[in-house]
């Protein structure tokens, strides 16, 4: 018996390579290597979008992108139909959610589920994006023999990235250099790989101001107003009430400069978003601030806006950092995380001390008496991100690391 086992496990490792090298087809698997993107939450994010880019971007020559979701109905499921990605349920219902433990027989009886879908569909490489995705699917694809690459979007201190990756995960790549843990384990090390995210060229010919004619039409302003945007979901990690501060302190040095803050994204914690316009009053800036929701697609809003600030501390790599740039719109960032390796401070941005709302305040009132100055850096900015943020050549950064990969199972 122990024989049979054993033959049966080298036939079925046998017809794994061959589907992933593409020489034979298995019970009617496709001929080239089939790569799955699973996603398990359905609140949009950075992650989803460069994704999404990746997925359009991927050479159907090669690799076959098999999408798989958890959720079908919202938010993320709403914009992958809107931009012509298709997708399939997930085989399980998962069990994992934000400061719930998972109960063990219920979390094996998904894994199972898993694996046995990733076997069925013949899946080469299971590429996860985020944190639920990476605790989900990581583990039932090492097990059936898929490769995984593990793409960190986070920051050094992921305990997923420190504990479960090096032993996991084939390949990890990481949005920025401050992303990887200073004092990584060599397992983890040798895996790492930076890639930044892609960004799509076309947002450089966004129409300025027909976006900004849009804006404020539909708040009714005044065509001298200068519009401040925060761009993000609503999470203390980003700082939206320093923000709040940075407008407040703002509004006390110039009374009579016309701006307003605008915060476009989802409230992601309980009362964050009561919490902000709670601030907002008591600083006597209720006037000057608008929670504006989730907006889609984002180079519309940020291409309406004279700044973006982004306040968010210990930031791998924000996208709409980039997204602004390629708009022509000028950003203001805290010097922390990967913002550094996207900005050279009064050339392509500016960065501020973290949590230094008066900082911000003393750029927004330059940008208020020196627009030129801010026009500079933002054209220089926009031809910087499109030489160094191409969709193109994230895409094919990531094919090979599938391709060696897969070569490494060859052999």
């Amino acid at each position: 018996m122990g024989q049979r086992l054993a033959s049966g496990i080298a036939a079925r490792e046998e017809d794994w390579r061959d589907a992933a090298q593409g020489r034979r087809s298995v019970a009617g698997r496709s001929p080239r290597p089939v790569v799955c993107f699973p996603f398990v939450n359905d609140a949009l994010g950075g992650s989803h979008i460069s994704a999404l880019h990746l997925m359009r971007h991927l050479d159907r020559r090669r690799f076959e992108p098999l999408v798989v979701l958890h959720r079908t109905t919202g938010p993320v499921a709403d914009v992958f139909r809107r931009e012509g990605i298709s997708f399939e349920p997930a085989p399980s219902e998962w069990v994992l959610s934000p400061g719930r433990r998972p109960h063990p027989l219920p979390m094996i009886k998904e894994m199972m589920a898993i694996g046995g879908f990733l076997r069925q569909r013949g899946v080469a490489i299971v590429h996860t994006n985020d944190g639920p995705t990476h605790c989900a699917w990581a583990l039932p694809a090492r097990l059936v023999g898929a490769k995984v690459v593990w793409h960190h979007r986070r920051g050094p201190d992921a305990r997923g990235l420190r504990y479960l990756a090096p032993w996991v995960a084939h390949d990890v790549v990481a949005v920025s250099r401050f992303a990887i843990p200073q004092r990584a384990p060599s397992a983890l090390r040798r895996k790492c790989t930076v890639i930044r995210s892609p960004f799509d060229a076309g947002l450089a010919a966004t129409d300025r101001g027909a976006c900004r004619r849009m804006l404020l039409d539909e708040l009714g302003l005044a065509s001298d107003v200068r519009v401040v945007a925060y761009v993000g979901n609503l999470v203390q990690r980003k700082r939206p009430l320093v923000f709040v501060d940075a407008i407040s302190a703002l509004a006390r040095r110039s009374p009579s400069f016309p701006f307003i803050g605008l915060l476009f994204g989802e409230p992601l914690e309980p009362g964050i978003d009561a919490a902000v316009l709670a601030r907002a009053a008591a600083s006597g800036v209720a006037d000057r601030i608008r929670l504006m929701g989730f907006r889609y697609p984002p180079e519309r809003w940020l291409g309406a806006c004279d700044a973006l600030l982004v306040p968010a501390v210990d930031e791998p790599f924000g996208r709409t950092l980039i997204e602004a740039m390629l708009v022509g719109t000028l950003v203001i960032a805290a010097d922390s995380g990967g913002n550094p390796e996207a900005i050279r401070h009064g050339e392509t941005g500016v960065l501020v001390p973290p949590d230094d709302a008066a900082g911000f305040a003393d750029h927004l009132e330059r940008l208020g008496h020196q627009p030129d100055w801010a026009r500079a850096i933002a054209v220089t900015a926009q031809a910087e991100a499109l030489d160094r943020f191409g969709v193109d050549r994230h895409a094919e950064a990531i094919m090979g690391i599938y391709d060696r990969l897969l070569q490494r199972a060859a052999a």
